[in-house]
Formats: C-alpha cells, sequence, structure tokens
C-alpha cells in the first residue's frame, strides 16, 4: 500500500476546527493581556495611601512588563496558527518541512502548529 502524502478533508476539516478553537481562545487571552498592560479596567494606585504607592507602582511595572511579554508570545503563538490555517487550506497541512512526510496526528493534536516531525527536530539539535 501507498505511504500517505497529505491528510484527506476530513481530517483537515477536524484540524482547523480545532485550530480556530484554540485560535479563538488564543486571542481572547491577548486582549486579557493588552487591556492590562494598556490599564484600560482603570484600575491604578490613585485610591492608596503615599505610602504604598511607591510599592505598588513598582509592582504594577513588573506586572505589566510580565503581561507585556505574555502578550507578544501569545502573538507569536497567534501567528503560527494562523499560518497552519492557511497550509489546511492550501492542503499541506501536516506535511513535515523537512522529510516530507505526514507529522503524526497525535503531534498534531498535541502541536497543532507543528511544522517538524518528531524525527527531524531530533535531526537539528
Amino acid at each position: 500500500m501507498a505511504e500517505k502524502t497529505r491528510y484527506s478533508d476530513e481530517e483537515l476539516e477536524e484540524f482547523r476546527i480545532l485550530i480556530q478553537e484554540k485560535l479563538d481562545k488564543a486571542m481572547r487571552e491577548y486582549k486579557e493581556y493588552c487591556s492590562y498592560v494598556n490599564n484600560s479596567d482603570g484600575n491604578d494606585v490613585n485610591d492608596t495611601s503615599p505610602t504604598f504607592k511607591t510599592l505598588e507602582e513598582g509592582a504594577t511595572t513588573l506586572s505589566k512588563e510580565e503581561s507585556g511579554r505574555l502578550a507578544q508570545r501569545q502573538m507569536e503563538f497567534i501567528q503560527h496558527l494562523q499560518a497552519a490555517l492557511v497550509r489546511i487550506e492550501n492542503k499541506t497541512y501536516g506535511i513535515c518541512r523537512v522529510t516530507g512526510k505526514l507529522i503524526p496526528k497525535e503531534r498534531l493534536r498535541a502541536v497543532p502548529h507543528a511544522t517538524l516531525s518528531i524525527e527531524a527536530k531530533q535531526q537539528k539539535r
């Protein structure tokens, strides 16, 4: 029997749904991080006593920096998921870009934006 060279349209649709769900969740989380960084909830230190204001401002700055980093990582994840959706449309989704073989479904379910099989990833080390 010939080795399968791509996933069927039904399988690609299954992955598209999985990726779209992850993308929707990632977008919500990204908006939350951005909201915190931009302080759009209006919760700052204006209503605290001056003694604690300096401490709170320092902690707030650290929290905002961390949220900024998390937002940046989340945006990269979103871009990877969007690229995976493009590969689904092109019917190239799930094909390892190094070996040209199909990436196992188990790996794609765990890391739906994967472009390398485990074999290829281990070769890169």
